[in-house]
């Protein structure tokens, strides 16, 4: 029977690191060859985990691989087990004067190209500071990535996202600019803005965003729904496609622009504007690494704004009540 006030000793650190190996491999073969031991040793280490924790954590056989929903809740648990020793890791370190460990950032996809995005000035500025940290950044859906910075898997984030939640601590960094685009091949992409009315455009099968749940505040347009997607890389391809419309950073679409590859449809009237923030936790101490690079953060972009427009925290409000003017549909 599994004593139900389990003290986590350093062989339950070996099963669990052998279980990650399982989940992050889909398998026991596949974690077997990566950890350089016999697929018997990785079944019986499953098998004193699982008495451990008293529940089965997977199922295994001629069906596959497949986590059970208490290995599920085991597995998020134990992540954020990894990630609380790596937080001790740099603590300790800091106590010695010494900025090392490990810095989690989430990020959004379709960033790279934003001239107002500075984030590789600030990781080569707290590089400077802190050469010895290890940095690992992640790439996260826009609904996701606030509730991982509360949750500690991220230290910080950088993104945009309509809806806020408790436990976080918003800094106002950029904002980005979205306008309508279509592919060359599409109907529209020779046609002049004027002939491209609202009902034109509302007849043309239009690439939405699945985490969106309000694109009619965009402009009162009823939209044509033909395809969804979750990142914007695909939203672009199905748009060069010449089948869809849709609506995509400027900076992002500014190479098919220039390639003759995508026009934007009414530009003038049709689009918006969302706005970029750091996330960082409220409700948790925040480690000295991260702190730091927090610090370096808004510094940079302080810098880069000027100090009449430095970055100001804005915290969460069930309210809605601190939502800046920029409409925060999401990037």
């Amino acid at each position: 029977m599994s004593d139900v006030s389990m003290r986590v000793s350093g062989s339950d650190l070996r099963l669990l690191q052998v279980f990650e190996a399982v989940v992050r491999h889909g398998g026991f073969a596949a974690a077997a060859r990566d950890l350089n031991v016999s697929q018997s040793t990785i079944s019986n280490h499953m098998t004193a985990l699982e008495e451990r924790l008293g529940f089965v954590l997977c199922q295994r056989g001629r069906g596959g691989f497949r986590l059970t929903e208490k290995g599920r809740a085991a597995w998020d648990a134990s992540r954020r087990l990894d990630k609380a020793l790596q937080d001790f890791s740099s603590d300790v370190a800091s106590v010695r004067g010494e900025l090392s460990g490990e810095l989690r950032i989430g990020i959004l996809d379709a960033v790279a190209t934003d001239p107002a995005n500075r984030l590789s000035d600030a990781v080569k500025a707290f590089g400077a500071i802190a050469p010895n940290v290890t940095l690992v950044i992640a790439q996260e859906r826009p609904q996701d990535i606030q509730q991982k910075v509360a949750d500690g898997l991220y230290h910080c984030a950088i993104g945009s996202y309509r809806n806020r939640i408790d436990g976080i601590v918003y800094d106002r960094l950029h904002e980005e600019r979205h306008s309508l685009y279509c592919g060359r091949g599409h109907e529209a992409f020779s046609l002049a803005d004027d002939e491209l009315t609202d009902e034109r455009l509302q007849e043309m099968p239009f690439a939405h965003r699945g985490y969106w749940r309000d694109e009619d505040t965009l402009r009162q347009l009823d939209w044509r729904i033909g395809a969804t997607v979750y990142q914007i890389e695909p939203q672009l391809i199905l748009i060069q496609s010449g089948r869809y419309i849709g609506l995509l950073p400027d900076h992002f679409a500014a190479q098919g622009i220039a390639a003759g590859r995508l026009r934007a449809i009414r530009p003038a009237d049709i689009g918006y504007t969302c706005l970029f923030e750091l996330f960082s936790p409220a409700n948790r101490r925040v480690s000295d690494v991260a702190a730091a690079f927090i610090d370096t953060v808004k510094r940079i972009w302080r810098t880069d704004a000027g100090d009449s427009a430095s970055p100001g925290a804005v915290p969460a409000r069930e309210d809605g009540s601190k939502f800046h003017a920029a409409l925060q549909i999401s990037a």
